[in-house]
């Protein structure tokens, strides 16, 4: 398991943090996300044999946020 710390723009509520962290523990793989609105920041625990970071920030991305 890796653990990566990705900055976000665009967070800045409950709500955008529970969608951030929802959208990516959607990914095979992500076994914990916590995203903070507050520090801009999302904290991911993946197996790096079945997700990659570039698949974290589409999810991410697809939301309607992005990662910096």
């Amino acid at each position: 398991m890796k653990t990566e710390i990705l900055n976000v723009n665009g967070m800045n509520c409950a709500h955008c943090e529970k969608a951030v962290m929802d959208a990516v523990l959607a990914l095979d793989g992500v076994s914990e996300a916590k995203a903070s609105a507050q520090e801009k920041k999302l904290t991911v625990v993946f197996d790096e044999t079945k997700v990659t970071l570039d698949m974290v920030a589409a999810a991410v991305d697809e939301e309607g946020f992005e990662v910096v």
